[in-house]
């Protein structure tokens, strides 16, 4: 198959401004609970882009854990790659793409690790053997072979036994919104987008963006 035949043309659904939510958390919320409703695989998982302090894009796959209208949250470790690049520079971009919805939604906005309380809360809720790999991961390191992460867990393993703490070094992060776009495929690549921006008056504007 020649790649550049390869198209799907869009017609499940429109989006417009009369019909949409004034406030984005509650059109993101809608959104979020039709894509429950359609048991898409994997519904939370989100790319998360980051950029180095050199301006050097950067951009992988993680999961969405808890969202409000104080921000988006993940968990990941905070020496990761992603960790020191947003130690740089604070600024992200989270994209979900709901095929079986044809759907799209970019957010955009600063990062800030939350609070130790509520990374408690997550990392006490994970199953044993991911609170131990949080511990035996020293995550986007370079390492001589898997027996390294196999050693590194037996040895974790036997330290704590079942009583497994949360390490200083993983924990959430919220991206807070400065600007979230839905996205709805259209026929003949003519999509529906729709801006929502943070204005100075903390209220949220709206503009349609051409496809």
């Amino acid at each position: 198959m020649n790649i550049a035949d390869i198209r799907t043309d869009y017609k499940l659904m429109t989006l417009s401004e009369s019909r949409v939510a004034g406030n984005p958390f509650e059109q993101f919320t809608q959104w979020w609970q039709q894509a429950i409703h359609s048991q898409i695989d994997e519904v939370n998982a989100m790319t998360l882009a980051t950029v180095t302090k050199d301006g050097k894009p950067d951009a992988r796959i993680v999961l969405l854990k808890d969202f409000s209208e104080k921000g988006f949250v993940f968990f990941t470790n905070y020496l990761s790659k992603k960790g020191k690049e947003l130690a740089e520079n604070d600024s992200a971009y989270l994209v979900f793409f709901w095929k079986e919805l044809q759907r799209q939604v970019r957010i955009s906005g600063p990062v800030k690790k939350i609070s130790p309380e509520d990374s408690d809360r997550y990392f006490y809720s994970r199953p044993a053997g991911s609170r131990l790999g949080a511990w035996s991961s020293p995550q986007s390191e370079k390492i001589a072979s898997r027996a390294i992460l196999e050693e590194n867990e037996k040895t974790y393993l036997e330290k704590f036994g079942e009583e497994i703490p949360r390490p200083e070094h993983w924990g959430g992060y919220a991206v807070m919104p400065e600007s979230i776009e839905f996205w709805q495929g259209r026929s003949n690549r003519l999509h529906d987008r729709l801006l929502y921006s943070l204005q100075e008056d903390n209220k949220w504007k709206i503009e349609r963006l051409a496809p």
